[in-house]
């Protein structure tokens, strides 16, 4: 699949932006050590906080939902 980095080259790519791993983490609100995880193969990204970083890094294609789609529907009385 066109466009999909590997881990190497999303590392590249945050050396080509000049940014750091945890500086990327900061902006987008992400944890750091999930980060490195991701980028050393130790997460897959299936789920959670992994899958939000992979597809960030464009490691893979995927959304990921906003606040409101991620928490469950409170049921009426």
């Amino acid at each position: 699949m066109p466009g999909i980095r590997t881990a190497a080259q999303a590392k590249a790519w945050l050396e080509q932006q000049g940014k750091s791993v945890q500086e990327f983490a900061r902006e987008n609100s992400i944890d750091p050590a999930t980060t490195y995880q991701v980028l050393a193969g130790r997460k897959k990204g299936r789920r959670g906080e992994a899958h939000k970083v992979a597809v960030l890094l464009g490691m893979k294609i995927g959304s990921i939902p906003t606040t409101a789609e991620a928490q469950p529907q409170q049921m009426a009385d």
